[in-house]
């Protein structure tokens, strides 16, 4: 069962084509990958699924919803969360609350600025919960900013697990990370399916090789090939575009 599908997405900038044609569909449950050398169209991808981004032409539709047109903030609230290559964290503020705001934004009650949060039970619940998977509820009394860089990467995927998004974009969680965290990153998001359906963007092909479903390889903003890491691995195509094997 298909939770996504974009269908002859273009995004332009000017005379520039960043997105050419894309096709693809997401299965529920899945880890799916897009990878592709540097400007191959993959954070403008994320951008205009996430909608901070409008694209020039095609359609994105997830959850039977066309979300072609629609703001982040209402795309957030039918369930997709996303996370930066540049970590967008509140150091300030300690791991639990950073998570907890988090799921009051796309609470029902998030406008409600005089209740204490305190009585934010059941948030502060899920918020614990959600640090538990992340493997941080040792340090949710900790500042954000405290934080070694790996585990603000952890964090940061945190927030974006907030109120059980059912579609997670994880865009370059690997970044800056150290040989051991990065296998504990790797560990982490594949532990993240069946519960929540993933979309990975990220370099360190021999991680995406060894945990995703399915690859999606963009290369000049067109898709040039697609398929599980097998197939993907041994594309003449590919390897000539980005992973260089032979």
């Amino acid at each position: 069962m298909s939770l996504l599908t974009i269908k002859g997405l273009n995004k332009d900038f000017g005379a520039l084509r960043v997105l050419c044609d894309v096709n693809f569909e997401v299965k529920k449950g899945s880890l799916h990958s897009v990878v592709g050398p540097n400007g191959a169209g993959k954070t403008t991808l994320f951008n205009t699924i996430s909608g901070f981004l409008r694209p020039t032409s095609g359609s994105i539709i997830f959850n039977g919803i066309n979300i072609t047109n629609k703001q982040p903030y209402q795309i957030a609230h039918l369930g997709i969360r996303r996370s930066f290559q540049v970590l967008t964290l509140f150091p300030g503020l300690t791991v639990l609350e950073n998570v907890r705001l988090a799921i009051q934004a796309i609470n029902k009650g998030n406008f409600a600025f005089y209740r204490k949060a305190s009585d934010m039970q059941n948030i502060i619940e899920q918020s614990i919960k959600v640090l538990g998977q992340i493997g941080l509820l040792n340090k949710k009394d900790s500042k954000a900013g405290e934080l070694s860089h790996g585990e603000q990467r952890l964090l940061d995927i945190g927030v974006a697990m907030a109120g059980e998004g059912i579609l997670l974009l994880l865009d370059e969680p690997t970044s800056g990370l150290v040989y051991n965290e990065i296998y504990m990153m790797g560990n982490l998001i594949k532990s993240l399916t069946p519960r929540h359906t993933v979309i990975l963007i990220e370099h360190r092909i021999d991680m995406v090789l060894s945990i995703s479903d399915i690859i999606t390889v963009l290369d000049s903003g067109n898709v040039i090939a697609q398929g599980p890491p097998i197939v993907i691995q041994n594309n003449e195509e590919v390897s000539k575009a980005y992973l260089g094997l032979r």
